[in-house]
């Protein structure tokens, strides 16, 4: 069952003031698929990609997240665009950005490559919610102008206000730490971003260290988990038992500059082979996923604090863009200042003052002398 109980928010009118659930701790999930190979197009081996495919959708319905990164996302047109047909069966939305091509600043010759290769790949990002914005951003090509890789940065638009999303499949080593560091630096908000990926590095590599270290990232896994090894990869699809030796996909959070987030949990998961009916066993890909469970939004005490201000910001009619603020009530109950609220507030002022007019003028009426009209009517 989805979980869309808290979707929908449940609001309560208390006076002038609107009341809802607090908002709930998001699940992320980051997800390398296999593609299968670059030649996988043109050869046709995509390493079962089709029955991994439905292994994959299955699993990923029953572990519920609300937001997921996807790498290795790819692209033929006998298999179709595999984000698109994933978002297509959790009923999500989904933006995608093919990377493998970006060989020129020529886009059209970049297009005609993939049409040749009949190939293209990259990183995806689905969502429970409706994505506003995405931009694709490129990293530097530390690994050689053959491989160049990107950084998908979207915008998710919550009811609880937006949040920023990022997904990425970086190269052997992670020497694109810093740049990746900067890009996601220079788009803090007010809350939390969450950085999801296949890092093809260990935590302990410069690289990871970095982000983890003076860029402030918390390593969602690591943080829930302090001593579990957390292994994502190597997996030999067809093998009958666990093969993974590496830790090398991630679930980062950013603290926002209002709200830091927190860990909640965190588990490797689409961890466990299936037995098809040909007798063969087959895993849902070379890499694990990694789910987290993450608070994103303003924490109970920090609302209660700034609450008060909240109230007076709505008396005098101020509202933001959307959720402009999550201030508690009391237990349970969250004060929302939606855009509008100001608005409707002020109607109801001048309608109180055109009644008081009204009466004022009907009073007046009664009172007033009669006086005959001067031709006696």
């Amino acid at each position: 069952m989805k979980r869309l109980a808290w979707a929908g928010l449940l609001l309560l009118g208390v006076g002038n003031e609107v009341v809802a659930q607090p908002p709930p701790a998001l699940r992320y999930l980051s997800y390398n698929v296999l593609h299968g190979g670059v030649l996988s197009g043109l050869t046709g081996d995509d390493e079962d990609l089709e029955a991994r495919f439905r292994i994959a959708a299955e699993e990923l319905r029953a572990l519920d997240a609300d937001i997921i990164g996807v790498q290795e996302a790819s692209w033929s047109r006998a298999r179709g665009d595999v984000a698109e047909r994933l978002a297509r069966e959790l009923g999500f939305h989904h933006v995608y950005a093919p990377a493998l091509f970006r060989i020129t600043p020529v886009d059209w010759f970049n297009r005609l490559v993939n049409w040749i290769m009949n190939f293209s790949e990259g990183p995806a990002v689905l969502s429970r919610f409706p994505i506003v914005a995405s931009e694709t951003l490129d990293l530097p090509r530390c690994n050689g102008f053959v491989d160049p890789r990107v950084l998908l940065h979207v915008t998710v638009r919550t009811p609880w206000g937006d949040l920023g999303v990022a997904a990425t499949h970086t190269s052997r080593g992670f020497c694109e730490a810093e740049h990746v560091a900067a890009l996601m630096q220079a788009r803090r908000a007010p809350l939390p971003l969450v950085l999801m990926g296949d890092f093809n590095s260990g935590e302990e590599s410069p690289g990871i260290r970095t982000l983890t270290g003076r860029a402030g990232f918390v390593d969602a896994f690591r943080a829930a988990n302090p001593s579990a090894p957390g292994l994502t990869v190597w997996q030999a699809i067809h093998a009958p038992t666990p093969t993974v030796r590496r830790r090398v996909d991630y679930v980062f959070l950013l603290p926002g500059r209002v709200a830091p987030g927190r860990v909640r949990a965190s588990r490797v998961v689409l961890d466990t082979p299936r037995r098809l009916e040909d007798g063969k066993i087959l895993w849902p890909s070379d890499h694990y996923g990694v789910l987290a469970e993450l608070e994103v939004f303003p924490s109970r005490q920090r609302a209660a604090s700034e609450r008060p201000a909240a109230r007076q910001a709505a008396q005098r009619g101020f509202a933001g863009s959307r959720v402009a603020a999550l201030f508690l009530d009391g237990p349970g109950e969250v004060l929302l200042d939606f855009r509008g609220c100001g608005r409707v507030a002020n109607e109801r002022a001048n309608r109180r003052q055109r009644q008081e007019n009204d009466g004022d003028r009907e009073s007046r009426r009664r009172d007033a002398p009669l006086h005959p009209r001067p031709d006696g009517g």
